[in-house]
C-alpha cells in the first residue's frame, strides 16, 4: 500500500509541483541493506527529510523484496499519473519490465544501485569502498608495522545471497596487494551471521601469533565481532580493523556506546568507509529534479565513499543528527 505525503508551503511560489514515486526495495526493519546495516525506513526516513524543501508530492512504496509486489507498486505509481519513478530493487528481470511499462506509459525512471533498463542510476560504488578500506590499512600497516610480519583478512558474508559483496572483496584485495605484495590474504565466511566471526577470527588469530593482523570487515555488525574476538584473544596491539557502511551500530546515536567517537581515538576499529544509505534521499531526488526540468543527468551517479574514523565522525554525522 502507498501513502502519499504532501510537500510543506515552503516550495517556490508558482513553481510547478511534481509527483515522484519512491519503490523502496525492503522497509521490513529486520531486513538490511546492500550487505550493510541500514534498513529501508533509513532510506525511506531520508527521502520525507529531503522532499520537505522540494516542490514535490511524494508517493512511497514498500516493494518488500518481492518482483510481483515491485510489479504492482509500478502499475499502481502509472494509474497515478506520476512524473517520475525512482525505482530501488535489486531484481534485474523485473526491473526490466518496470522500465518497459513505464516507458510505455511515458514515464521517467531513476534507478538506485540496480538497473532499469538504460534509466540514470545513482548506486554505491563497491569497489572504490572497498579500496579506501584496503589501502588504509596497508597505510597502518607500513606506517606502524613496517619491520614485523603482516598478513590480512577480509571477514564477512561471502555467500551467494550476498552478490554484490564481491565487488567491495575485490577492492579491498586489490588495494592490500598493491601496497603489500607479499601479504598473505585470508577470507572468513560468517554465512550472513557476523556473530560467528568471533570464533573465525579468533581461531584465526591463534594461527598466527607471531604476526600482525590487518581485518578489513565487509559491514559494520562484522568489524564490532572482530573487535570482541581480538579482545577475547588478548590481541589487542597485534591487529586493526576497518568496516564498511558507516551504520549507527557503529558510530551510535544519542546514549548509545559509539565505537567511531573523538573520545575513543585509540580503538583498534581504524574507521568504517562510508555508504550512506541514509543519506540517498539528499543525493537522489536533486538528480530526479533535474531529470524533471530537462536537464541532463549523468547516465551513473555514485556514491562518494570516504574512510569516516574518530578524527572527522562529527563532520559526517553531527551530534545533533545523533540526538
Amino acid at each position: 500500500m502507498s501513502l502519499l505525503a504532501a510537500a510543506p508551503a515552503r516550495a517556490q511560489i508558482g513553481e510547478r509541483r511534481f509527483r515522484i514515486a519512491f519503490a523502496n526495495l525492503n522497509e521490513d526493519p529486520s531486513v538490511h541493506l546492500e550487505g550493510l546495516g541500514f534498513t529501508g525506513l533509513d532510506v525511506r526516513r531520508s527521502f520525507e527529510l529531503a522532499s520537505r524543501t522540494l516542490p514535490v508530492e511524494m508517493i512511497y512504496y514498500d516493494n518488500g523484496g518481492d518482483a510481483q509486489k515491485a510489479l504492482f507498486n509500478a502499475d499502481d505509481a502509472i494509474e497515478r499519473r506520476v512524473d517520475l519513478l525512482i525505482e530501488y530493487n535489486a531484481d534485474l528481470e523485473t526491473n526490466a519490465e518496470i522500465g518497459r511499462r513505464m516507458r510505455q506509459a511515458g514515464i521517467s525512471v531513476l534507478a538506485i544501485n540496480t538497473a532499469v533498463l538504460d534509466a540514470p542510476l545513482y548506486s554505491a560504488d563497491n569497489m572504490a569502498a572497498g579500496r579506501i578500506a584496503g589501502n588504509a590499512l596497508a597505510e597502518f600497516a607500513h606506517e606502524n608495522w613496517s619491520d614485523r610480519a603482516v598478513v590480512a583478512v577480509i571477514a564477512g558474508d561471502f555467500g551467494e545471497t550476498a552478490p554484490h559483496l564481491a565487488d567491495r572483496v575485490r577492492g579491498i584485495g586489490e588495494a592490500l596487494r598493491q601496497r603489500l605484495p607479499e601479504i598473505a590474504l585470508t577470507e572468513l565466511d560468517s554465512s550472513g551471521n557476523p556473530v560467528r566471526i568471533e570464533g573465525l577470527v579468533g581461531k584465526f588469530l591463534a594461527s598466527q601469533s607471531r604476526r600482525k593482523v590487518l581485518i578489513a570487515a565487509l559491514d559494520d555488525a562484522t568489524a564490532l565481532a572482530a573487535k570482541a574476538a581480538v579482545e577475547r584473544a588478548m590481541r589487542i596491539g597485534d591487529c586493526v580493523i576497518v568496516g564498511q557502511g558507516l551504520d549507527r551500530s557503529i558510530h551510535g546515536g544519542a546514549g548509545e556506546k559509539k565505537e567511531i567517537d573523538p573520545a575513543n581515538r585509540g580503538s583498534i576499529v581504524l574507521g568504517s568507509v562510508a555508504h550512506y544509505l541514509d543519506h540517498y534521499g539528499y543525493e537522489v531526488l536533486p538528480l530526479a529534479m533535474r531529470m524533471l526540468r530537462g536537464e541532463p543527468v549523468p547516465q551513473r551517479t555514485t556514491t562518494k565513499h570516504i574512510l569516516v574514523s574518530a578524527r572527522n565522525i562529527f563532520k559526517e554525522y553531527p551530534p545533533i543528527d545523533m540526538n
